[in-house]
């Protein structure tokens, strides 16, 4: 018998369960029951917290992508200068990529592009960084010049904790942060009209 929870502990329960079993076993591999019987609740209880598995992803892809920039947002909030930034902002990302897994896969895993309604969430995800991103890029360019660069550096961020996590993650995140970071500062820094 699951124990008795106020109903915010229990969803967050159930959201952090679904997270791992998404991440581990793909959406497809994963039913209600399977993430139900994680959490040591009955179908209903899951059911009274989420309509569907559907509508469960969508709301996890939407928290993850929140806490990604959350964190990007703290880091960069707290640099001194727009290189700082840049360092901050992806040191940032790669400790996120290493201390959330789960979170990372689950975003950018396959599982997420080969659903129109996933791929677009993670499109927004990734839409609502770079225009973060963008506000802090201070060269003298219009906003689509700015927003496409913003875009350029999150698939960055994106493609480099890619291969970072398919190698082992073998060196601390700081450092393999540090390494993006010099290319996407001399490739702000070179950037004009």
């Amino acid at each position: 018998m699951a124990v008795r929870l106020p109903a915010a502990e229990r969803r967050q329960q159930l959201v952090e369960t679904a997270l791992g079993l998404f991440a581990e076993r793909g959406l497809h591999g994963t039913s209600m029951d399977d993430i139900a019987d994680a959490a040591g609740v009955t179908k209903p209880v899951l059911y009274q917290h989420f309509a569907s598995k559907r509508a469960l992803f969508l709301e996890l892809l939407d928290d993850v992508g929140k806490q990604l920039l959350e964190s990007i947002a703290a880091a960069t909030s707290a640099a001194d200068s727009p290189r700082r930034q840049v360092e901050a902002g992806l040191t940032a990302y790669f400790q996120f990529v290493a201390d959330h897994h789960s979170s990372f896969v689950l975003l950018f895993g396959d599982g997420s592009r080969r659903d129109e309604e996933f791929a677009e969430a993670v499109e927004r995800v990734e839409a609502v960084i770079a225009e973060f991103i963008a506000a802090l890029i201070t060269a003298d360019l219009d906003g689509d010049h700015r927003l496409l660069l913003a875009h350029a550096v999150v698939g960055l961020a994106e493609g480099a904790s890619r291969r970072w996590v398919a190698a082992g993650a073998t060196e601390p995140a700081h450092v393999a942060a540090g390494r993006v970071a010099d290319l996407a500062w001399a490739g702000l820094r070179a950037v004009h009209r």
